[in-house]
């Protein structure tokens, strides 16, 4: 039975949030609903859904059903969305949802009011802080300014809303109410939902939403109501931001995925089942055109489209056979339409054309697709009607295989930076690599067109070592710090591949100087990718991106060195989000090198936070005496009480909670630090922060069954811990847990980021510039942060799914 039933009106978005369940293990399928879904109204929906080819004992945990109706008039984009929200598979289904679009684009209105046509109440959570887009007092923002103040709809026939209201089309006597920020943040939203649902009729209820924890806030409160209220179902509208945040809660662990897996990378295999690549770029915003240049870059060949050649046959005609014989010599090849504006009277007609010129082109290549539109033409011409979600290159760009058995990377035109659709590039590249293995080619698929969807899908989430161990990221750090001996001291250290296959992003010459220095013996090999490295003791798998001068001084703050390490963490990041890693560890840079290197950052855990797309992350220590987590971390004491409230306090102790189950305690006991000396000692210390920031938290916690207990006095807190009474402590503040554990295990002391997509551990010390280079560093730390990257990193292999909150 379908658990998840998901409605979208275009496929990029379809493919976004479908991936979101699919990285956290969630079996995911993308249908597209009817083949003349964009103008058969009712059909598009009913037929979709009812007539989806999935027998009972084979339905996905998560249907995404893309309607096509962006575009369409409002009556049949209201038909398309009654179709698949009464159907018989949203009955069973036990969570609704409906993905729109964070710049508010499409039938909105007219698709809400079918859920409410129906009957449910509807929650609409349009913020997508990822990309600056907001929802303040019922109003659309991006990037701070008010939707209907930017440029952002220059390509739409029709005015951006001025307000979510204005979006809206209430009939048939449904009300409307805001949960405003104050609301959304105040830990009672759900009880609000639960009153102002209770009126009689169905309700819409706009979320304001500036940040991701304001999102998580909305997506709790549904959780506890168990999306019904008065007797109604209650559907949640909104965008691939909360799509994310409800898939981790609903799917359990991060990135445990059982499709987003890549197998070890068999040359062989790579010769057989490659095919031509050829991307269409549908989009005309500025993002896309500037990904297109990046992607010529990287070895495509573009044709560049006038409209008015699209109008004409002749023209179409040599632009196709152009486009035939550039695949059929293997080039990768990119087709765009060539106007710089748009206009929005012939941007369907634009679209249609395009994607029939790229249809006909593409024979059996795989795809990239930029721009929903596009995609589903594309899809709609070549008789695709299923696909699955493999891979996640950044934000919303997603590789998914086809019913066919083609890749296809798609993403939204305005999504991404200008690497995108190189990643997208690259992760078709990865997987097509992976998924034959290697020896003699069978005949029935010596041939990779003879590939079927599911053979292809089978063989990404069959096909893979049986070697379970979880592929680590380990980044060097600083280059003119310890970073190079520390690395290469932990992995050469006797166990380092017992439990992980670890792969370093940094500089090889560099990693070889540090074991000069340490006077190791290390056979240190440069490799391309993770699917190209071989992991046996004594050899270190190097991705190196060039960016260390060779002369490079041990001991001094170097541009060089933190634009480095900047682009090492990056490069884990991308690697960790395309699942091609299940855990990162790091060694130490240096903040004030970082900074001469332009990239303003307090540290790693924001880093990793920015690269990664969320907007908040919790910093654990870790000893073998004491694990501790920070309410807040890398700013100033005033700021930080300032910055205290419960839902912090909450959202970091259920991290930490988490966090804990994941290294295998499964109901772990967490001691809450007070603010104040003595816990304010009944209001003598301080001005009843415990009160008002810790206690309510504490109390919501304890409801929910998480064994928190506080506020405790710092100044026992720790002795307790240490003699066992706790497995975790909640920190306030950066220095109230880090001065404790510096004293009970800094050799052993390990750095965690926890709330990210992957687990990241770190040596808990600096890049000590006065002993670099000089082979006389401890590299214990860095020995245990692989170790505990290892333990608390899943396997590639497939896991069960685990529901979780928090």
């Amino acid at each position: 039975m379908t658990a998840v039933l998901i409605q979208a009106d275009d496929f990029s978005g379809a493919a976004e949030v479908g991936q979101c369940f699919a990285s956290q293990g969630l079996g995911t399928r993308l249908l597209l609903a009817g083949t003349e879904a964009g103008t058969a109204g009712t059909e598009a929906g009913t037929a979709g859904v009812a007539d989806s080819g999935f027998a009972d004992n084979d339905a996905p945990d998560v249907l995404v059903v893309d309607t096509h109706t962006r575009a369409v008039a409002p009556e049949a984009a209201e038909a398309a969305v009654s179709g698949v929200f009464g159907d018989a598979a949203a009955e069973q289904a036990q969570v609704l949802f409906k993905k729109m679009d964070s710049l508010w684009r499409g039938n909105i209105g007219p698709e809400l009011a079918a859920l409410t046509g129906l009957g449910h109440h509807v929650v609409v959570a349009g913020a997508l802080p990822q990309l600056g887009r907001t929802v303040v007092g019922g109003q659309p923002m991006a990037g701070g300014i008010r939707l209907d103040h930017t440029g952002l709809w220059r390509a739409e026939n029709a005015a951006p809303p001025s307000s979510v209201e204005q979006v809206l089309n209430r009939r048939g006597g449904s009300s409307l109410a805001l949960a405003g920020l104050r609301i959304v943040r105040s830990g009672g939203l759900a009880a609000f939902l639960a009153e102002t649902l209770s009126a009689g009729g169905p309700v819409t209820v706009i979320a304001d939403g500036e940040t991701e924890a304001d999102l998580e806030a909305v997506a709790d409160a549904l959780l506890d109501l168990e999306f019904t209220a008065a007797g109604r179902r209650i559907v949640l509208a909104g965008t691939g931001g909360i799509a994310a945040l409800l898939a981790r809660k609903l799917g359990g662990q991060p990135a445990r995925n059982t499709q987003n897996r890549q197998p070890r990378r068999h040359d062989q295999a790579a010769a057989r089942s490659v095919r031509p690549v050829l991307a269409a770029v549908g989009s005309s915003s500025a993002t896309a055109a500037a990904q297109l240049l990046r992607l010529e870059s990287a070895g495509f060949s573009s044709l560049r489209i006038a409209p008015a050649e699209l109008r004409e046959p002749d023209a179409c005609a040599q632009r196709l056979q152009s486009a035939k014989q550039l695949l059929a010599a293997g080039t990768p090849t990119a087709l765009t339409v060539s106007a710089d504006v748009v206009n929005p009277q012939e941007s369907g007609a634009i679209v249609r054309s395009l994607g029939r010129l790229v249809a006909d082109a593409a024979g059996t290549a795989d795809l990239i697709l930029t721009g929903g539109e596009t995609a589903r033409e594309v899809l709609d011409d070549l008789g695709i009607r299923h696909l699955t979600p493999l891979a996640s290159a950044q934000h919303g760009a997603v590789v998914s295989v086809s019913d066919d058995g083609r890749l296809v990377g798609t993403k939204p035109g305005s999504f991404g930076d200008d690497h995108a659709l190189v990643e997208l590039y690259q992760s078709i590249k990865d997987i097509r690599a992976a998924v034959i293995p290697a020896g003699p080619a069978t005949e029935h698929h010596d041939n990779p067109s003879h590939q079927s969807g599911e053979e292809m899908t089978s063989a990404v989430a069959n096909n893979i070592d049986q070697d379970t161990r979880p592929f680590i990221a380990v980044t060097m750090g600083d280059g003119a710090g310890v970073g190079p001996e520390v690395t290469v001291g932990a992995l050469v250290a006797e166990n380092a591949y017992r439990d992980c296959r670890p792969v370093v992003i940094g500089d090889t010459y560099r990693l070889q100087l540090g074991a000069k220095a340490l006077g190791v013996e290390a056979d240190i090999v440069e490799v391309a990718s993770v699917g190209e490295a071989v992991f046996e003791p004594g050899r270190i798998n190097v991705i190196d991106p060039k960016l260390l001068p060779a002369d490079l001084p041990w001991g001094q703050e170097s541009a060089e060195a933190g634009n480095a390490a900047y682009h090492y963490i990056r490069i884990a990041c991308e690697l960790g989000m395309s699942g091609q890693v299940q855990g990162i560890c790091t060694a130490p840079l240096n903040k004030a090198a970082l900074h001469k290197a332009g990239h303003i950052y307090p540290g790693h855990t924001e880093l990793l936070a920015h690269f990664m797309g969320i907007e908040e992350v919790s910093m654990m220590l870790s000893t073998p005496k004491v694990k501790v987590i920070h309410v807040t971390t890398h700013i100033g004491l005033i700021d930080a009480i300032n910055k205290i409230e419960p839902g912090l306090v909450e959202r970091t102790v259920r991290r930490g909670y988490e966090a804990m189950q994941r290294a295998g305690i499964a109901n772990p006991k967490i001691g809450v630090c007070a603010i104040n000396p003595h816990a304010g000692e009944n209001g003598l210390f301080g001005y009843g922060e415990e009160a008002e920031k810790i206690t309510p938290a504490i109390e919501k916690l304890q409801a929910d069954g998480v064994d928190a207990r506080g506020p405790l006095p710092a100044d026992t807190a720790f002795f307790l811990a240490g003699r066992g009474d706790y497995d975790l402590i909640v920190a306030m503040y950066h220095d109230q847990g880090h001065g404790p554990v510096k004293v009970l295990g800094i050799e052993a002391g390990v750095n965690i980021t926890v709330g990210l997509p992957v687990i990241r551990t770190s040596v808990d010390h600096g890049t000590a510039f006065d002993i670099a280079g000089k082979g006389i560093v401890e590299v214990g730390s860095m020995i245990e942060a692989l170790r505990q990257a290892a333990e608390m990193s899943p396997s590639p292999a497939a896991s069960p799914i685990r529901p979780a909150r928090g």
